[in-house]
């Protein structure tokens, strides 16, 4: 799998669909670290967002943002995805900070370079979950600028439809050791069974003293949010039609889910987050945010 990502630069992996929301999320970090005021630093988003053809043009700074923050999608959704970006930083580094965690995994890990950036304690290793054409592309993206991880980094090259799960005790991984892991922006593109099987699946392979944050979307009906600034002008100036992406089933409640299995689970909204930090969205008219909700839940020891 190594020499696989060293002779191909896989471009192809982030070049449509969801490969190419991975790239909206750099951007939105990469403008984020150019931020007077801002909420994250990641030095290596704008490469990834320059490295690939289809958002080579997209801006990285925000001074290239026409309208700056009134700008729906470089402006209100970007802020978005700095704010998530620290909320889960904090969380990441507060929960193997705390506890005897060690082993982090990053399910659909994308574009992540936490691995990277984030000051790990001794004895760390991060786990990359995603498919092997973008984690090669960011292998090479990182390659060349020779960054150094901070974490031992351990790229699990796997589709989340096969079998991740069983890929992981060969790559490292131990179930009998706390482990942290983290869902960000992955589940809304689920079928609703497969979200209950990957929850169910981390459950299966934590240990107690485990922790882990994930992103979930609540609206009873997407489609009502169809003509809303963000999903429009994210259509508009770079193509993506999220609704076309996103699995438009009702979800589950997988944070109840975690509660019956005896986890502890607290569900709270992008908004409180702004309040807390004072930078981020804010509730507007018609808002595509509304229904997103961040989850954090702690497996207790036995």
């Amino acid at each position: 799998m190594v020499e696989t990502a060293h002779r191909n630069d896989g471009v192809e992996g982030v070049a449509g669909g969801v490969g190419t929301t991975a790239l909206l999320v750099a951007a939105a970090r990469a403008i984020e670290t150019h931020r007077s005021d801002s909420l994250a630093q990641d030095v290596y988003a704008e490469h990834f967002v320059l490295g690939a053809p289809v958002s080579k043009d997209w801006p990285v700074h925000p001074r290239e943002v026409p309208d700056g923050d009134e700008n729906p999608l470089w402006g209100r959704f970007a802020r978005y995805f700095g704010l998530r970006t620290r909320v889960l930083d904090d969380f990441l580094l507060r929960s193997v900070h705390a506890g005897n965690a060690r082993q982090v995994v990053l399910l659909g890990a994308g574009l992540d370079s936490r691995a990277y950036r984030l000051a790990w304690p001794p004895g760390c290793v991060v786990f990359e979950i995603d498919r092997e054409e973008v984690l090669a592309f960011k292998h090479h993206v990182l390659g060349g600028l020779s960054a150094t991880p901070k974490a031992a980094r351990v790229p699990v090259p796997m589709d989340l439809r096969a079998d991740w799960a069983g890929a992981l005790p060969g790559a490292g991984f131990d179930p009998a050791a706390p482990s942290v892991w983290l869902v960000e922006g992955l589940l809304f593109y689920l079928p609703p069974a497969a979200e209950t099987y990957l929850i169910d699946t981390v459950d299966r392979l934590s240990a107690g003293g485990s922790a882990l944050a994930f992103e979930v979307k609540l609206d009873k009906d997407l489609l009502e949010y169809r003509d809303s600034p963000l999903y429009t002008a994210t259509k508009q100036q770079i193509g993506i039609d999220l609704l076309d992406l996103f699995d438009r089933n009702p979800r589950p409640d997988s944070a109840g889910h975690l509660t019956a299995k005896g986890w502890s689970a607290s569900v709270r909204t992008p908004f409180d987050f702004t309040r807390l930090h004072g930078r981020g969205p804010r509730p507007e008219r018609n808002d595509a945010l509304a229904g997103n909700r961040w989850v954090f839940a702690g497996k207790p020891l036995r």
